[in-house]
């Protein structure tokens, strides 16, 4: 396995939730009156695509990515746990099951990467859901 082979891998796996969710705003985004509008107005496929559609996605398109990088991680850090990841690099997941697996295992030779783990997914969750609060207009006229 290398670098290039996992990330594919992952990126296989992450794909269709990012699509569910960009497919089922694009199904909503179409049956706007603006983009009825278009339409009437002789507007080709791709402009309306582009110039309606594309902008009013792509906020939420971002937050959803960023808020899977967190799986992503965990699924590096659970590959790598099981051997499956790249042999010859250092990973959180490695060190688990190094850990795991010595002669004198203690907490805290699980504990840090394990906490790391948890932290960076927390971390790309968090940032998610704060890009999620910004650029969602509904969100922020609650707050108001």
């Amino acid at each position: 396995p290398s670098v290039q082979t996992l990330i594919v891998a992952i990126g296989i796996a992450i794909i269709p939730g990012v699509s569910r969710v960009v497919r089922g705003e694009v199904v909503s985004q179409r049956n706007n009156q603006y983009v009825e509008a278009a339409v009437t107005l002789g507007a080709t496929t791709p402009r309306i695509l582009f110039i309606h559609i594309l902008p009013n996605i792509a906020a939420l398109a971002i937050i959803v990515m960023t808020s899977l990088l967190g799986t992503a991680v965990l699924a590096e850090a659970a590959l790598s746990f099981l051997g499956l990841g790249i042999p010859s690099s250092i990973t959180w997941g490695l060190d688990v099951s190094k850990a795991n697996a010595s002669a004198h295992p203690t907490i805290a030779w699980a504990f840090f990467p394990g906490a790391a783990i948890a932290l960076t997914v927390l971390g790309f969750s968090l940032f998610g859901d704060a890009l999620r609060d910004i650029a969602d207009p509904r969100l922020r006229t609650q707050r108001q």
